[in-house]
């Protein structure tokens, strides 16, 4: 049997915005351990979300994040044999982890000069409900739809 599973440690605010959110987002774009560079990355991207939209940039950022968050995704399972695709609500904490993933990943693969430029394109296109972010959360939804006949072998 497993071993309990250990506490989470408490993400401290970033110094600028002080929110929590955007440490953990910050975290996952660190490279190699260079936290004040990945930092520099993201403000740059939240000052130039700003002045494109003249909005506020932490705002867009939040309601991008939430455009791309799915909120079913599929699992594969083995019943007798043959393998489904199972369709499954997303637990809090996922949705928030897979959201975070897809928009750093489909912002690394874009064709801007610099990563605060990448990463700032994707923001706003996901605000928008575009972007290559945004298509991958309705490709998943798609997917559950789709194979929804055997949500009865949920596990």
């Amino acid at each position: 049997m497993r071993k309990t599973t250990p506490k989470r440690k408490p993400l401290l605010p970033d110094p600028r915005f002080g929110d929590t959110l955007v440490t953990r987002f910050v975290n996952n774009m660190m490279v190699d351990g260079k936290k004040s560079t990945a930092y520099e990355v993201f403000y740059g991207a939240m000052d130039i979300v700003s002045q494109r939209t003249n909005e506020n940039g932490i705002e867009i950022f939040k309601k991008a994040l939430a455009n791309i968050t799915p909120q079913v995704e599929v699992k594969s399972r083995r019943v007798g044999g043959a393998t489904f695709q199972i369709p499954q609500e997303v637990r809090p904490e996922r949705k928030v982890a897979v959201a975070i993933r897809w928009m750093l990943l489909y912002s690394r693969k874009r064709n801007e000069k610099s990563m605060a430029q990448k990463l700032a394109g994707e923001i706003m296109a996901a605000s928008r409900e575009e972007g290559a972010a945004f298509k991958k959360k309705e490709d998943t939804h798609r997917m559950a739809e789709a194979n929804k006949a055997f949500s009865h072998f949920r596990f």
